[in-house]
């Protein structure tokens, strides 16, 4: 039997793209507490398919779909001593990572982005589960 929904054009509909959702990151860390933010410094926020061969070998991965994001830079411990040369903190997502994970919960993507950022920004500067988690709360 033939039927026609009246949904979304999913059959027009394409995954987000690499620019789609680093706009979709970069919103996502605009609603996080000034407080919070303050915590990363000058931060770049950038998208990438997966993780490259380095990472995949210094974090011992088995599949390039186990890292959703990661944080590199340097925590508030370690910022009375900069190196000569030393650039900004960046968090990279990792849009099939994301998108895999997305297909497979019941969470909106804005907001697997907005806990994979809270998340690299928050283990980074030693923040407990618990903190991370009052931070989301306030967010919703």
């Amino acid at each position: 039997m033939a039927r026609i929904y009246q949904t979304r054009a999913w059959s027009e509909q394409l995954s987000p793209t690499l620019d789609e959702l680093e706009l979709l990151a970069l919103e996502s860390y605009a609603t996080l507490p000034d407080t919070f933010r303050e915590l990363t410094g000058e931060i770049i926020i950038q998208m990438s398919d997966f993780p490259t061969d380095d990472v995949m070998d210094a974090l011992s991965l088995e599949t390039p779909f186990d890292l959703l994001g990661l944080f590199e830079g340097r925590g508030i411990a370690e910022r009375w001593n900069p190196s000569t040369g030393e650039g900004p903190n960046r968090i990279t997502l990792f849009r099939r990572a994301i998108l895999d994970y997305w297909s497979e919960n019941e969470e909106t993507l804005g907001a697997i982005i907005t806990h994979v950022l809270i998340h690299e920004i928050g283990h980074h500067f030693g923040l407990s589960d618990d903190d991370m988690e009052r931070i989301e709360s306030a967010i919703d």
